[in-house]
């Protein structure tokens, strides 16, 4: 279950790279989901890292200005 939410966030963060539509953001999420679970503890580190690394990113840059 944590997998498929970091699948999901890690889609967010690459859908809001892109600024499209939310399709590309979804199947890469999903993906990412299916490639955490192959990999296991490791792949689940991977993606919260992703995550905690672009919503580090955003949130200095929102208080730099």
């Amino acid at each position: 279950m944590i997998g498929k939410v970091i699948g999901a966030l890690v889609g967010r963060e690459i859908d809001r790279r892109d600024g499209s539509g939310g399709a590309k953001g979804a199947a890469l999420g999903w993906l990412a989901a299916g490639a955490m679970k192959r990999l296991g503890p490791l792949g689940l580190a991977l993606g919260g890292a992703y995550v905690a690394k672009k919503m580090y990113d955003r949130r200095k840059a929102s208080r730099g200005k």
